[in-house]
């Protein structure tokens, strides 16, 4: 079946709409949806191919950028599975309720039962959407709300596998030897190059891994997961995501399209779809105090709990594969497509915000802050110089700084991984995240004299500056930026900029002319 060029119209006048109106422009693709719905155009089966693409590349790059060790850490499970316990609960009662108060619903313990449990996943899809549109997925809360969301996802494929009254075949206990082909695959993906032929490669991995996975009874969308961490920490595995994120963006417009495509519910379930929705948001304040409790900061526990506010995809796909076996009715599909892109839709604007609410109330906050916390705040003092980001270019301005400043320049950065290796070659570096006010209250702004911006993100530049400037810094900040536009904008903040593609050109030149003079 071919495109109708009607639906890309469609998705793309949505998407600019929202994009105008200060939303995501996932708001306008699931509107979208609901258009072509009443349009009645032939769309659903090729946009659910779309979609499942671009949900299987999404899990693929999530494994890419996946530490394993991280998913083992108190913070993350625990949050996780106490979390459902306690939502699937509170859903529970919510449609008990509903029942009660609407006897023509006549809802079974089992429909009952398995809606809550689907309601209890929040969208890795909307995380990871967002998390990209603000350049946060390399954050503290991105990390941690994609942590919780594997494990979800892990918990939705032995609800499925189960469902499906089949398990995996004996031959799935040799999957633990795909490690041993990590060294050949990078191997392999080092022949690729760099250009189209290696996104082929990377595509054939994520889709040969859901298909590997499937073969042997485990649902696909795992396979791509876990084919994706097996490469995760190498270099090809890093520019790998960077060349499947706009083609795995692309096919997730589907995603959100066929969300709306399933119509719309009977009048009883509609309004429940609607309180469903609405209700998403209990999700937020439930997921904080869990987070701090469990020993992770305010802001990040904040912020990551603003994320994931609302429903999954995974909940969709519950509904339907138990549909399928019998145990509920075929309309509480559509009546959970609604749920969802309500949820998405409260849940898009609080995060725009979400920043600002903890800057706001950040004394409130921090009353949250676990004692174990407070003892392992980073050392700051003495440092006149800020390095942050502790990348190749934040290192090189670190090590050039250092020659005369000594300990009083200071590297700042997110990766264990790489702050151990600098902590090894004698350089002075915290663990913080930049943009995070906490980090900068504890640092003695009067004895700052220069904010260096290593940190190649746009908008984390932009937000680190704001705060600069709301916390009253007084001295001077220099940035490395990419392009014309973000130069400009930086510069309207009173940052001296770099451009790295606009001044490199000047560096080599210089450097060649070097060159020229020592064979002279």
């Amino acid at each position: 079946m071919i495109l109708d060029p009607l639906i890309i119209l469609i998705a793309l006048g949505c998407g600019l709409v929202a994009r105008i109106a200060g939303l995501p422009a996932l708001i306008g693709y699931l509107a979208a949806g609901f258009v072509l719905h009443e349009t009645n155009i032939e769309a659903g089966s090729l946009l659910n191919h779309l979609a499942d693409l671009g949900v299987t590349l999404l899990l693929f790059t999530i494994g890419l950028k996946l530490s394993p060790r991280d998913l083992l850490q108190a913070k993350v499970w625990g949050t996780t599975l106490i979390h459902m316990q306690l939502m699937q609960l509170f859903f529970m009662g919510v449609l008990w309720l509903y029942d009660s108060l609407v006897p023509s619903m006549n809802m079974s313990f089992t429909e009952i039962l398995v809606i809550a449990f689907g309601l209890t996943f929040s969208s890795t899809v909307f995380v990871i959407q967002v998390m990209q549109e603000k350049g946060e997925m390399s954050s503290r809360h991105a990390n941690l709300a994609i942590g919780i969301l594997v494990i979800q996802d892990l918990a939705a494929v032995l609800f499925l596998s189960a469902t499906k009254g089949m398990w995996p075949e004996p031959t799935a206990l040799l999957l633990p030897a795909l490690w041993l082909l990590r060294a050949p695959v990078l191997r392999l993906l080092s022949y690729a190059g760099h250009g189209e032929l290696f996104t082929l490669a990377g595509m054939a991995l994520a889709l040969g891994g859901a298909a590997l996975f499937e073969f042997v009874g485990i649902k696909g969308d795992l396979g791509a997961l876990i084919i994706g961490a097996l490469l995760s920490g190498s270099q090809k595995g890093k520019e790998l995501s960077r060349n499947l994120m706009n083609l795995k963006d692309l096919f997730l417009v589907g995603f959100f399209l066929s969300i709306g495509l399933g119509g719309w519910p009977q009048q009883e379930a509609l309004i429940l779809a609607v309180l469903l929705g609405v209700l998403a948001i209990v999700k937020i304040p439930l997921y904080f105090p869990l987070m701090t409790k469990l020993h992770t900061g305010p802001r990040t526990a904040l912020l990551a709990a603003c994320a994931m506010g609302n429903f999954s995809e995974f909940g969709l796909v519950v509904v339907a594969v138990a549909a399928k076996a019998g145990w509920l009715d075929a309309q509480w599909a559509s009546a959970i497509s609604l749920a969802i892109a309500i949820s998405f839709v409260i849940s898009a604007p609080l995060n725009r915000y979400a920043h600002e609410l903890y800057w706001k109330y950040h004394s409130f906050w921090r009353k949250f802050e676990s004692d174990r916390l407070r003892r392992e705040r980073p050392d700051t003092s003495g440092a006149r110089i800020i390095v942050l980001g502790m990348g190749n270019i934040g290192t090189g301005a670190y090590d050039t700084l250092a020659e005369t400043h000594g300990a009083e320049v200071l590297g700042v950065d997110l990766n264990e991984a790489k702050l151990a290796e600098h902590t090894r070659r004698h350089r002075r570096v915290v663990p913080a995240d930049a943009s995070d006010p906490d980090f900068w209250v504890q640092v003695d702004l009067t004895e700052v004299d220069l904010v260096l911006l290593a940190l190649t993100n746009h908008p984390e530049n932009v937000l680190v500056a704001d705060l600069l400037r709301e916390l009253d810094y007084q001295g001077r900040v220099a940035a490395v930026v990419r392009f014309r536009e973000e130069a400009e904008e930086l510069e309207t903040h009173g940052i001296s900029v770099f451009n790295l593609y606009a001044q490199a050109g000047a560096g080599f030149a210089e450097h060649a002319a070097a060159q020229l003079s020592n064979n002279a």
